[in-house]
């Protein structure tokens, strides 16, 4: 049996165990593990999951994960990030869909301290689905609305999807999180453009919001310039070259535990549980890391990402349409697996083919974010409709399916403009970073 045939089996067997609902970290590490026994030896197999494990746990850049996780957990436990909602709702929620556009503007906000779409749709949804069931918002726009807005924590950085893939493809993660702020405000601002159609067209979906007075917008900012102020430090000291990604999540962290305690919002209790909280997450992740490794070299040793470029070489097609074609085949994944299994499982296999070919990697690597996206939204899959589903659980999942559609081609209208113009993306790395 040849090396390329062995590689194919292996792969049959992963998507086989996952139709069977194996964790993703244990069904990769078990056929890359084995397929390197196989295709290398047992030796070198045993070696490289001891090598692959300590060089991972003891990379540096690796810290952002748990640092900024446990950022965005503290500030979830202090209330923070409904002091960010309040805002955006004291300051636009007057007009019409203006709950919902507040609501986006806070995922916005809170994915900026989180890098996590799921924390991002979970945090805001208990906040905003509440105060747009009380005005009578159409639970189709509220629940949409929630489940795509937390997916601006994948793009919007810092997040954690640049840093794993900044980790499986050797790239800067410092340029990709300059690289998602424009496509990241670009989509927040075309979810807010879907809002505004959708209230114009049917103006009962979105009924306008109590007004405020300028003295209530005040004390909304007064209370949400902590979390603001942390933003602002943490991002700005990383785009102005104060920071590096690391010594910004560290000081991003210290900040927000700072912040709770003086404010009298933070007991041990719940710091605690937030350490705890990101700990498992940091677990899951490496776990996932680890696996994606050891699969990573089953394929170099099958020689199955060679076999694809030379496909693709052979099928006369331009780059931007071999770049289509990847892009199409991460949106069908996105309809049966999750993001981040997609991204180690695809990564060993087309980043060969996109270093062949000259596509910019930090580009693609704003694409294939965008892509993980909108699996987050795509059924049957749609992990962040299931989390909207657990805050709202008398909306039938049909009805936030069919709420997040709008949004959905919002974002990919938002994918067609990058591919087209990818200085979007590449405008500020390049112009920052030299």
């Amino acid at each position: 049996m040849s090396q390329e045939v062995i590689g194919l089996v292996g792969m049959a067997i992963l998507f086989v165990l996952l139709g069977l609902r194996v964790p993703v970290a244990f069904a990769m590490f078990a056929v890359g593990f084995v397929g390197n026994w196989i295709l290398n030896s047992p030796a070198a197999a045993l070696s490289q999951l001891a090598s692959d494990s300590f060089s991972l746990a003891s990379s540096a850049e690796l810290v952002v994960v748990p640092l900024f996780i446990l950022m965005g957990n503290v500030a979830t436990e202090t209330g923070m990030s409904r002091k960010l909602y309040d805002a955006a709702y004291a300051t636009i929620g007057s007009i019409r869909g203006g709950l919902a556009s507040s609501t986006v503007i806070a995922c916005g906000g809170f994915a900026a301290l989180s890098g996590s779409s799921v924390a991002s749709a979970l945090t805001i949804g208990r906040v905003s689905l509440a105060e747009m069931d009380r005005f009578a918002y159409d639970n189709r726009l509220s629940t949409g609305v929630v489940a795509a807005g937390g997916t601006l924590g994948i793009l919007i950085p810092p997040s954690t999807g640049f840093v794993i893939y900044a980790l499986l493809t050797q790239e800067s993660i410092g340029r990709l999180f300059l690289a998602g702020v424009l496509p990241g405000l670009l989509l927040l601002g075309m979810f807010i453009l879907t809002i505004t159609i959708l209230t114009w067209w049917k103006p009962a979906y979105g009924p306008a919001g109590p007004k405020t007075t300028m003295s209530e917008k005040g004390r909304a900012m007064v209370g949400a310039m902590p979390i603001l102020l942390v933003i602002l430090l943490t991002i700005g000291g990383i785009y102005g070259g104060f920071f590096s990604p690391v010594e910004a999540a560290a000081v991003g962290a210290g900040l927000v535990i700072l912040f709770g305690a003086a404010m009298r919002r933070l007991s041990f209790a719940m710091l605690w549980k937030a350490a705890k909280d990101s700990v498992v997450t940091t677990a899951t992740v490496m776990l996932i890391l680890i696996s994606a490794y050891m699969i990573k070299t089953f394929l170099a040793l099958s020689h199955i990402p060679q076999a694809l470029g030379g496909f693709l070489e052979t099928l006369a097609v331009p780059t931007l349409g071999v770049l289509a074609i990847m892009l199409a085949i991460y949106l069908i994944l996105g309809l049966f697996l999750e993001g981040f299994a997609m991204m180690v499982l695809s990564m060993p296999i087309f980043f060969p083919v996109v270093q062949q070919l000259g596509i910019d990697p930090i580009w693609f690597g704003v694409l294939v974010v965008l892509t993980l996206e909108m699996g987050l939204i795509s059924p049957p899959v749609g992990l962040n409709v299931f989390i909207v589903k657990s805050v709202a659980p008398g909306v039938p999942l049909s009805r936030i399916f069919w709420g997040v559609v709008p949004f959905w081609i919002a974002m990919l209208i938002t994918l067609i403009v990058l591919v087209l113009f990818p200085q979007i993306s590449l405008l500020l790395p390049n112009t920052m970073i030299g």
